[in-house]
Order: structure tokens, then sequence, then C-alpha cells
């Protein structure tokens, strides 16, 4: 299958590429590692829609009702689109380590995403999660969903690492408001970040999603705890 360069970015991490496919489906990969593709989008969906129904409904005093998101890593843009598809979410921080992959989701280079643009609820971020959380006071986000990379066993930058230890985990769980959530999703299932979850938020959920690329079949897997 012919492959055309859409877009190449040199940044301090390395190479980051837009490609797009004969049969039109792009492809992000940075350093020669595939991140995503818009062909298989459903786990990003998934993210962000099974974090907003582990919320509080609306009427049951702590709630999703204005809610404020925090979502580590943009990538093509459907976590944020799932999101945005949420009316009772009042606001949305992307942090988005790669300027680049800023300025193409800003170009409309995914056209069924284009619209979400003009949302006024976005506010998008060229900044590692970290220092955007840290910026964040205590109890000011009702969610915080975390795809920064694939997961802590498969890593496109070692720095990335963070993301996935308690002390991190541990400041999500401080800018949580009550029953606020912190979702992670990862490409393989990892037992340590299980682990890591449970020391800081006391229990874990674990959602396999079984995807299909090409004639593979695996497993996603969604993290998530409550605080």
């Amino acid at each position: 299958m012919s492959v055309e360069r859409v877009a190449t970015v040199e940044s301090p991490r390395g190479e980051v590429v837009l490609l797009r496919r004969a049969d039109g489906t792009l492809e992000l990969r940075v350093n020669g590692v595939f991140v995503m593709d818009t062909a298989h989008t459903e786990s990003e969906r998934l993210l962000a829609r099974t974090a907003l129904e582990s919320l509080p409904a609306p009427g049951t005093g702590e709630s999703r009702h204005g809610a404020r998101v925090l979502i580590g890593g943009l990538g093509l843009g459907y976590t944020l689109h799932e999101v945005l598809s949420e009316p009772l979410v009042r606001e949305v921080t992307v942090a988005e380590l790669e300027p680049a992959v800023i300025d193409w989701y800003r170009s409309g280079m995914v056209p069924e995403l284009a619209d979400d643009r003009s949302d006024e609820r976005i506010h998008l971020c060229a900044s590692d999660v970290t220092a955007v959380l840290a910026e964040r006071t205590i109890g000011s986000l009702e969610l915080i969903l975390l795809d920064v990379d694939n997961g802590p066993g498969y890593l496109v930058h070692d720095a990335n690492e963070t993301v996935y230890e308690q002390d991190f985990l541990a400041d999500c769980h401080s800018r949580l408001a009550a029953s606020g959530v912190v979702a992670i999703w990862s490409a393989a299932h990892s037992d340590e970040l299980e682990t890591t979850m449970r020391e800081v938020f006391g229990t874990v959920r674990r959602h396999p999603i079984p995807v299909t690329l090409g004639s593979l079949r695996t497993e996603y897997h969604l993290y998530l705890g409550t605080r």
C-alpha cells in the first residue's frame, strides 16, 4: 500500500510524521513508532466515553454537570472529539507536548473533526501534561484523561514513564474534585500500573478493549481510578 508523507517535523524528541495511506487513512508516527490512525479510533473514543459515564449523573450531588476536563495527549483529536460531544462538559484543557500536532489539528487535517476547532470550551497547551496539571488548583478537575504514550510497557518517549508513576498519579488524585475520575489508556495490560493506581485510588477498574488491526487481533486497556 502506497503511503504519502503529509507533514514531517523534527522536534527535541525526534521525528513526528503524519502519513496518508492509499485508502485515505491518516496515521501519526513518532520516532518511527505507530501512535494512532483514523481507521481505529474506538479505544480513544471509549477512553473518554467510559470515563464520562463513570462520573455521577446530574442530580446526584457531585456530578458531571459543568465538568472540567484535562486531556494528556491530543493525537489526532478523537478523545477530545468524544469529550466535546458531552454537553455537560464545561471546559477541556488539552496538554500536547508536540506543537506540530496542535498545528495539524488547528489546520483541520482530519476533516471529520474540523468543526471541533471552533468549540470555545477547548484550551490547547503545547506543554507536558505534568506541567499543566501542576498549574491546576486542588480539586479543580472532574476528569483527567491520559493518553500520552502507548502505556508503561512500550514507551515512545522514556520521559513519559513519569505519567504512570505514583507521584504523578497522586498529583492527579489531589486535583480531582469529589467523585472525579482519572482514566489511563494503555496498549497492553500492565500489572504494575494497576497496582500503582490501586495504591493511589484505593480501587482500580480495568476495561479490556478488543481491537483488530489488519489481521491481528489484540486488546487495548483502560484503567480508571476515582477519588
